[in-house]
């Protein structure tokens, strides 16, 4: 279902989050959904107070938010999603990251011939969720974005998996997850065979949430709903060494993900925000011995 994962990153990079070996990887927010899980995984922390979806703009500002005012980094910040929501949580008032998120994107003035069929199907394709488009389309745009621009650091939201889910099309779940692991695939293959990435690039591959489980909890996540906090993180790049599966490793936390981004770009992130989770164990940091 997910060549890319297991024939890829399981075999040159590392995988947290499988039980049945000892791996625990979770949330630590408490509510177990959306907006809460991406806070929590984009400022290392969470907070209690980001209680719904609909909550507006973040008060907190994220990694990719701290990076962006950071020597070097300006303007090499950018966030592509299907969510709509996603301009709250990374307050793009705010913020001043490159956003693109939902149906109502922020074209330019002069698209190329491809961009512009592509908005042409933003605009006249049927919305199943007016806050919330299709990964192809998210997919397609970030690859227009990327065969000009070159971001030191980018955060990509897929959300068909999810949308799936909570219909109750079990067949459509896993149709999306295998398409969603082609576009992680090709993200990684064009990102490689570009000069400014090659091997020189990591991806960090998440899930906001988990789920429940048994014929109809599967379905849906929330703070009342058992196992719905262990989620799994997957991690290659050069400075991750190829372990695969951790097995009886030390449980990890999604708060750990906005440390671990920082730490990959010879940041610490934890000196500015004391109150963010450490990086992950990864074994071997030679980013991190580079940070300033």
């Amino acid at each position: 279902m997910m060549p890319f994962l297991w024939n890829t990153v399981a075999k040159q990079g590392q995988l947290y989050g499988n039980r049945n070996k000892g791996s625990i990887a979770q949330v630590t927010n408490g509510y177990k959904f959306s907006y809460p899980g991406y806070n929590e995984m984009s400022t290392g922390y969470p907070d209690s107070r980001i209680n719904s979806n609909e909550f507006g703009p973040n008060p907190n500002a994220t990694v990719f938010e701290w990076l962006n005012k950071r020597e070097g980094f300006q303007d090499q910040v950018a966030v592509f999603g299907t969510w709509n929501t996603f301009y709250d949580i990374f307050r793009v008032k705010q913020s001043g990251l490159i956003i693109h998120a939902g149906w109502n994107l922020p074209w330019e003035r002069n698209l190329t011939a491809a961009e512009q069929r592509l908005k042409k199907l933003y605009e006249t394709t049927t919305q199943i969720e007016d806050d919330d488009t299709f990964d192809s389309f998210t997919h397609q745009d970030l690859l227009d974005y990327l065969a000009n621009r070159t971001p030191r650091a980018l955060f990509v939201g897929y959300g068909g998996t999810d949308d799936w889910a909570h219909e109750g099309k079990y067949d459509l779940v896993l149709q999306a997850a295998h398409q969603d692991d082609e576009h992680i695939a090709e993200l990684w293959n064009t990102m490689q065979a570009n000069p400014a990435y090659h091997d020189k690039v990591t991806f960090i591959i998440t899930c906001d949430h988990g789920r429940g489980s048994g014929l109809k909890l599967w379905r849906d996540h929330d703070k009342n709903i058992d196992g719905a906090e262990n989620i799994w993180i997957a991690v290659i790049g050069p400075d991750t060494p190829a372990t695969g599966e951790i097995a009886n490793g030390p449980r990890v936390t999604q708060s750990q993900i906005a440390a671990t981004i920082a730490a990959l770009l010879g940041q610490d992130y934890p000196k500015d925000v004391p109150q963010a989770a450490p990086p992950l164990p990864i074994a071997t940091w030679s980013a991190a011995s580079a940070t300033k």
